[in-house]
């Protein structure tokens, strides 16, 4: 494996930290961690949560201690977790997986400092009131997933030259997903098809009708319920020989073949930053909203060959990572 990784950094301000620690008996900070998804998938990110919150000198089970409610993909058990880590209370609610958990915390609480990771376009979503200053009590880090559709879609059919016809799965949650994947599709004279699947059960179904319409590639969705199965997602990929372009690296780490996206794990280190800033003394409203400066090509060409697909030389030398 050779790679190359950009990230885009925003450095944080050392300010003092308020006496969260009696004298006598000590009171450690809880932050609370609301993720829509389930823990094995989630590892990577957050490993590098808490490489972020170290960089503050935060370290859980030491000065503090994390609460954490995975949803396990049913988002309709994300707004009772977010009401319960509120009432405990703790001093920073934490969003992970995208706009769902965020919704749900901020629903839950006016009050308590809450941080959000890959929520699209949070003034758009209503989240916040601008990315420069968030106001209220919220701020995080934005993936601009929806937006990166229309590159994904140039990617396919750069790898892909022949191609006339492509199909999006996506969770049907987002419209603008869909509609950036259309125009991007038509600029380019492909045909797209969209399949929905709301959930993992959904997803052999999904494939096995875009292989029996024969569409020459396929577009996995931005949604964060497709995280947590991304290795059924791989797999049905390779079995009825499609090419797949995904929204994370991590897919083509687990066996895809290509994927365009900021690097998520960055994001998260950087939510661990502001989490330690905010236990220091900082306001979420004075922290801007943090968006990707860099993003990652990542190509498997161990799948190109299982596919058939010679992977054009100018592609591999732009790839930021080349599995092999």
């Amino acid at each position: 494996m050779r790679r190359r990784t950009f990230l885009g950094v925003l450095g944080g301000v050392a300010v003092a930290w308020p006496n969260v620690v009696g004298a006598q008996q000590p009171i450690l900070p809880t932050i609370g961690f609301l993720i829509t998804g389930t823990p094995g998938p989630f590892a990577g990110e957050l490993a590098a949560f808490k490489k972020g919150l170290a960089e503050s000198d935060f370290v859980d089970g030491q000065n503090l201690t994390i609460e954490y409610r995975w949803a396990e993909n049913r988002l309709d058990r994300l707004s009772a977790m977010a009401a319960d880590l509120v009432k405990r209370p703790v001093s920073v609610l934490v969003a992970g997986g995208g706009a769902p958990s965020a919704f749900a915390a901020k629903a839950a609480t006016s009050t308590i400092p809450i941080l959000f990771s890959g929520a699209g376009d949070p003034v758009k979503l209503g989240l916040v009131a601008s990315l420069n200053r968030p106001g209220g009590n919220i701020t995080g880090v934005s993936f601009v997933a929806v937006e990166l559709v229309s590159k994904r879609v140039e990617l396919l059919r750069e790898l892909l030259p022949g191609a006339k016809a492509i199909a999006m799965i996506s969770a049907g949650r987002d419209p603008d997903e869909a509609v950036f994947a259309k125009n991007a599709a038509q600029a380019l004279g492909l045909k797209i098809e969209f399949v929905t699947a709301s959930s993992d059960r959904d997803l052999e179904a999904a494939f096995t009708g875009v292989a029996a319409r024969r569409a020459d590639a396929v577009l996995v969705g931005t949604s964060p319920t497709f995280v947590s199965s991304r290795a059924q997602i791989v797999a049905l990929a390779a079995r009825h020989t499609i090419p797949t372009i995904y929204a994370r690296r991590e897919y083509v780490a687990d066996g895809g073949l290509i994927s365009y996206s900021p690097p998520v794990t960055e994001a998260y280190r950087q939510v661990g930053v502001y989490t330690g800033r905010i236990l220091r003394g900082d306001k979420a409203s004075d922290l801007p909203v943090v968006q990707p400066t860099k993003f990652e090509l990542t190509i498997n060409l161990k799948s190109a060959k299982a596919l058939g697909i010679d992977v054009p030389p100018t592609l591999l030398a732009r790839a930021d990572e080349v599995i092999e």
